[in-house]
Formats: C-alpha cells, structure tokens, sequence
C-alpha cells in the first residue's frame, strides 16, 4: 500500500533529515488504526525518497507513546477476524522498520510503553529523555510479548535482564535502559531533539552506501531473530486475547 498522510504522524524536512512526530497527544500517542498504518507504510515511501538521508522518530507532548490503544484491544479481544488482521500489522511493522535501509534517530521524550517501546528499539540510535522510562507491558495485561520484546530484547541485552523486565512488565529509567542495552544515551529533556536532529544530520553526512548497505548487514541479525521468534510470539499472543486475564483487564479498563 502507499503512504498515506495522516494527522497521526506528522512529516517534518530539516534539509535531508527527515522527522516523524507521532501525533496523538491526548491518547499519549497510543496507536490507533491510522496511526498504525501510517507507521507501517512511511518507511518505504521514505526509502524511495533519495533527498532523505536520514530520519528521526519522535512524539508530540509528554509520550513517546503509551503503545496499542484501549478502544483495539478491546476490539482484537471480542472480535477474532480484527485480532489476526491486527497481529498481521504488527509483524508488517516488524518487518518495515527491520527493512529500512536509511539511519533512524529515536528521541524518546516521554514513556516509550508496549508497542511504543518496540517501535523506539528498532530504530538505529536511541536517545531518552532523563526524565523519563521504558517499559514492555504485554505480560502485565495478559497478553503474550509477540509483537517485538521477544524477538528483539535478547540481541540488546543478557536474556536474563530480557526475562526480568519482559516477565514483569517494570519501568526501566532513562539510565537503567542505557546500561542495559534499549537506548544509546541519556540527554536533558530540553536537549533531547537538538541533540537528535545533530545526530541525524551528522548521520545524512556519512557516504549513504557506506551507512546503508552496513546498516543492512548489522540487521540481518535482527530479521533472522524476526524470522525465527515472530511467527510463535505472535500466535500466542493471539491465543492470549481468549484467556481470563485479558478479559479481567478488559473489566479493569472499562471500570476507569
């Protein structure tokens, strides 16, 4: 499918840098359909883009993203049809960024949860905000970790530690999530996209076949790791959206 604009995610130039602010502050920058597609579809119209030399991720407000909305979590729990199509997304999503030939800066301004914190990790480069924290909750709300922690978080860190944040769905602080491998650096709040943007820009200045074709090679790590974990992660994260624990957090959701 082509890329279509979306409010959800706004398109930015800074000479032969390019920014995507996801969009959705009121929801915490969660994920809804369009926001999902929109992410999905950007990096190859990026990719053909030969003035982008460089990208840099981002959310607007307080979050980097609060991950999957409510509204389709509850949707994938009471409709099967909108679960497989939905967990179909997430390994495209996988896959998109995995695939992207160009550097991408995350700059993590607020809480990267869920889905949110696997879209920050498979960026290239990560800065995180001092303020603020990571986490993977899928576990935490019943559901199995399919769409990226699994497949990912053993690559950046000792599947020990993997296991400790994945199983328990904690908060991982700015500087916990540097020593242990999610984020390259921790940078003051009201440094954070100045820093970024020098970052991306000093990326774009780099011989663009150099950066591209190594980026490629270093993830092909990844993309066996996807070839590998993803397709049983995400099978049983779909089995999950049947148990009792998605539905009691289901009841917990719609009782706020």
């Amino acid at each position: 499918m082509p890329y279509s604009p979306t409010p959800f995610l706004k398109v930015d130039s800074d000479g032969p840098v390019t920014v995507l602010t996801i969009n959705n502050p009121d929801m915490r920058n969660a994920f809804v359909d369009d926001l999902h597609d929109a992410l999905q579809e950007i990096w190859m119209h990026l990719s053909a883009d030969h003035s982008v030399r460089a990208v840099v991720l981002t959310g607007e407000g307080r979050a980097f993203s609060a991950g999957g909305d409510i509204p389709g979590f509850i949707r994938s729990y009471e409709d099967p049809d909108h679960r497989r199509f939905s967990l179909r997304q997430a390994r495209r999503l996988m896959d998109a960024m995995a695939e992207f030939p160009k550097p991408v800066v995350a700059a993590v301004n607020g809480p990267a949860v869920g889905l949110g914190c696997s879209v920050a990790v498979s960026c290239d480069i990560v800065l995180i905000a001092e303020s603020t924290y990571m986490s993977d909750t899928h576990v935490s709300i019943g559901l199995v970790c399919g769409d990226g922690g699994a497949v990912a978080w053993p690559l950046m860190m000792s599947l020990l530690k993997a296991k400790e944040y994945l199983l328990t769905g904690e908060r991982i602080p700015a500087a916990e999530a540097v020593a242990i491998g999610l984020a390259n650096r921790v940078v003051p709040d009201d440094r954070l996209m100045p820093e970024a943007l020098a970052l991306a820009h000093k990326l774009a200045a780099q011989p663009a076949q150099a950066v591209q074709e190594t980026k490629r090679a270093l993830n092909l790590h990844l993309q066996a790791a996807i070839a590998l974990v993803a397709p049983f992660a995400l099978s049983a994260e779909a089995e999950s959206f049947a148990t009792d624990d998605v539905r009691q957090t289901i009841e917990r959701f719609t009782k706020k």
